[in-house]
Order: structure tokens, then C-alpha cells, then sequence
């Protein structure tokens, strides 16, 4: 039996366990953690190996923010919101919303980000700070054995624009506050109530440019009140570290391999920095 498998049997376990009907599972994302719709009582689970998630964080965020109206993905009202446990998984129920368009126009995504920073800033919860991520990323290139694709000129290289990117923004003494950790197209859902933002188990505290390095210019262009320089020292900084899991042993991202060159060859190159979905397009992405 594959992972996947048991995954979903585990998922569809829980709620069955909890008279939610689920006949069948349909796979929505599987990279560290498995996205499923459940039917057809029309839940949304994820599911990951117990130890390699921060699901109790994520679903205590959900609850804080939802009390203070941030547009986020809510937990499954029919049962309790917390975190079920089954053969070496951890399961999380949510709403699943149906998308109504495959896309956000950017003026909206960028006033959604600005409603979710703000409310965040009503938030107040333990969360790792945004250099803890990029010390994980420093982690997976330091050690072979986590990154054996990686070549020693490559490995040289990556290691030090972490750090010294690392080191760069920090230096700026900007302001933090709780973030998404990775506001991305992938992690906002376009639907009837309008965008909202999914994944929480990324967030972190952080200058809001962190956040803003991982959507498009075009919605940077409606975000108020940016800082340009350090916006631009948090896109190098999140190529370089998605550089990093991309080359991370056991990575599932389709392609991973060569979005993952791809990003070393643009950190090489210099400015102007790309976004994450220019580089998609290069290798041609939707």
C-alpha cells in the first residue's frame, strides 16, 4: 500500500468516524501534505505523516482568525476543530469551497492580503519568526545527505546567498508581524465568498514584503505602502530558498528538479529579480 493510500484511507477513516459520509476521495494537491475532497459529504481533508506538519498550529490560527474576520479557509463546522490522528497520520477538516474562476484579479488579491495582515495583527500566537524557514532551507543545502542532487559549485553557492540574504534583510530592522508564510496563487481560492487564503501551517513572523515576495508584481503594484528595496532583498531570498526544497531528497513537486535549476540560474544572473511566477512561465507553466 503507497502512502498516498493509506493517507487516504486514513482521511476517509476519520470522518467516517465522525458520520461524515466518504465513499470516495478525489486528490486535490499532494506535495508534503495530501489535499482531499471527501464525498460526498464535500469536506476538505489534508493529511500528513505525524511529525512532518504543524497541524495544531495551523488549526488554532484558523480559529483566531476566522473570529476576526480574516478571509481564510474555515474548519469543518460539523465537527470538533482540532486535530485527528490515524495510522501515522494527521488528518484536518475543513470547508471545501468550489472555485469560481481560476484566477484572483490582483487588485482583489492584493486588498485580500492587505484584510489578512491586518487581521493578523489582532492575532496573537506562538509561530516560528520568517529566519527559522530560511535556517530550514539553510539545513536542507548544508547537509548531503538531505540534498544529494546537489552539486558542490551549486551547494557552495546557495549556501552563501542564503545567508547573506538572510543577514541583508534582517538588517533592515523592518517591522514585524504574523504572516501567511507562503500567500502564493496556489494557497488562495477564488470563490463565491470571495478570495481566501488556505495553508496556514507556513506562517511565521516577518516584515510583510516576506509575504509579498511570493505573489506577482502586478499584485505588489495595489499593495499599499511597500517597501521597494526591501521587497526586491525578500524576492532573492525566497528564489534562493525554494531553490533549496526543490533539491530537498523526497521533494514531490512535478518538475521540482528543474524549477529548482531554474532558480539557481536566476539567482545567478542578477536583477531584475523574477517573481515565482515568472520562473514558472519560463518552464512553461500556466
Amino acid at each position: 500500500m503507497t502512502d498516498i493510500t493509506r493517507a487516504i484511507a486514513a482521511a476517509t477513516s476519520v470522518a467516517a468516524s465522525l458520520d461524515l459520509p466518504a465513499d470516495d476521495a478525489l486528490v486535490l494537491h499532494s506535495s508534503n501534505r495530501l489535499a482531499l475532497r471527501l464525498t460526498p459529504c464535500d469536506v476538505l481533508a489534508r493529511v500528513a505523516p505525524v511529525g512532518q506538519e504543524d497541524a495544531h498550529l495551523e488549526v488554532e490560527l484558523a480559529q483566531r482568525l476566522a473570529q476576526v474576520g480574516c478571509p481564510t479557509g474555515l474548519l469543518e463546522p460539523r465537527v470538533d476543530p482540532r486535530v485527528y490522528s490515524r495510522d501515522g497520520f494527521t488528518v484536518t477538516l475543513w470547508s471545501y469551497y468550489e472555485p469560481v474562476a481560476p484566477h484572483t484579479a490582483p487588485l482583489d488579491y492584493a486588498k485580500a492580503l492587505e484584510r489578512l495582515h491586518a487581521g493578523m495583527r489582532k492575532v496573537d500566537v506562538p509561530s516560528p519568526r520568517f529566519t527559522d524557514r530560511i535556517a530550514q532551507a539553510q539545513d536542507v543545502v548544508a547537509d548531503p545527505e538531505l540534498s544529494p542532487e546537489l552539486d558542490g559549485t551549486d551547494r557552495v553557492f546557495l549556501s552563501s546567498r542564503l545567508a547573506s540574504l538572510r543577514r541583508t534583510v534582517e538588517d533592515r530592522g523592518a517591522v514585524e508581524q504574523l504572516l501567511h508564510g507562503e500567500p502564493h496563487p496556489g494557497n488562495l481560492l477564488n470563490t463565491e465568498h470571495g478570495p481566501l487564503f488556505i495553508d496556514l501551517e507556513t506562517c511565521c513572523r516577518g516584515p510583510v514584503e516576506f509575504d509579498l515576495a511570493h505573489v506577482t508584481e502586478a499584485v505588489c503594484e495595489h499593495y499599499p505602502n511597500l517597501d521597494r528595496g526591501l521587497l526586491d532583498e525578500c524576492r532573492q531570498l525566497v528564489l534562493a530558498m525554494v531553490a533549496a526544497w526543490r533539491w530537498e531528497l523526497g521533494d514531490r513537486l512535478p518538475g521540482g528538479r528543474r524549477f529548482g535549476e531554474e532558480l539557481l540560474r536566476s539567482l545567478r544572473d542578477g536583477p531584475p529579480w523574477p517573481t515565482l511566477d515568472t520562473v514558472t512561465r519560463r518552464l512553461g507553466g500556466p
